[in-house]
């Protein structure tokens, strides 16, 4: 029977992957059909309505790696899963979030190209954390 940490994580993991992948194939790819004059009122309302989704789900991931780091199991696949969620939590905090804020005043094509490779990255380490959530669970 798997450990109720272990079943947290796995729950965490593929909550964030299928927020993830909408991001990545809904969300992103809306902004670049945004036409300059409305960019600033398109980005805020994002900006206000994403803001209630990332917060729990990435405060899901933070405590279900907590949990299992803490409690167990501790093994390759838990602490990889719990690594891959640190990485997409740390990039959004790093890298997504501050090109966001400059996007606010204005849309600009490197911030834009940049929360791209930010997602792709954030994307892969939903993927391989929810992978190795399943196979730590195991």
């Amino acid at each position: 029977m798997t450990e109720p940490p272990a079943l947290a994580l796995v729950v965490a993991t593929a909550v964030h992957l299928g927020f993830q992948l909408v991001v990545t194939f809904l969300v992103y790819p809306a902004f670049a059909e945004v036409p300059a004059e409305d960019w600033r009122r398109y980005h805020d309302a994002h900006s206000r309505r994403i803001t209630w989704i990332v917060g729990p789900v990435y405060g899901l991931l933070v405590l279900a790696s907590v949990w299992v780091l803490t409690a167990g199991p501790r093994n390759a696949g838990t602490v990889t899963a719990a690594a891959a969620c640190a990485l997409a939590v740390l990039t959004t905090a790093a890298v997504a979030a501050p090109a966001h804020g400059r996007l606010g005043p204005g849309r600009g094509e490197r911030d834009l190209r940049l929360l791209t490779v930010a997602d792709q990255g954030r994307t892969a380490a939903a993927l391989v954390a929810v992978v190795a959530a399943v196979l730590g669970s195991l």
